[in-house]
C-alpha cells in the first residue's frame, strides 16, 4: 500500500459520481473500477447532491447585491483618498519653500 495520498481532478470526480448517481452498478464495483474507496465515492456523491440546489437557482440577485456593494465600497475609498490628496496638496502649499515652483 503507497503512502502517498492521490490527487483526483475535477473530471475524474465528476465521471465517478454521475456513474454512481445513475445507479446502473453498486459504489463497490464503480470503487473497485476506479480503485477508490467507496466511503470517497459516497462523500463525493453527497457532496454533488448538496449543491445541486444551489446550481439550479436563480443567483443572479445575490451576485447583483454584492457587485453594488463592492462597487459602492470602492467609490467610498475612492472619495476618501481623493479628500486625503487634496488635503496634502493644500498642506504642500503651505510652505514657504513650495510656493511658485512644482515638485
Amino acid at each position: 500500500m503507497s503512502g502517498a495520498r492521490r490527487k483526483h481532478n475535477g473530471a475524474f470526480k465528476a465521471r465517478v459520481v454521475i456513474e454512481a448517481i445513475r445507479g446502473k452498478r453498486t459504489i463497490s464495483e464503480i470503487a473497485s473500477e476506479y480503485g477508490i474507496h467507496p466511503n470517497q465515492i459516497n462523500t463525493w456523491k453527497r457532496q454533488v447532491l448538496e449543491k445541486l440546489p444551489e446550481i439550479f437557482s436563480n443567483n443572479s440577485g445575490n451576485k447583483e447585491k454584492s457587485w453594488q456593494q463592492e462597487k459602492e465600497a470602492y467609490l467610498k475609498k475612492i472619495g476618501e483618498l481623493e479628500m486625503e490628496r487634496d488635503w496634502l496638496q493644500k498642506k504642500l502649499n503651505s510652505f514657504p519653500w513650495k510656493k511658485g515652483r512644482a515638485l
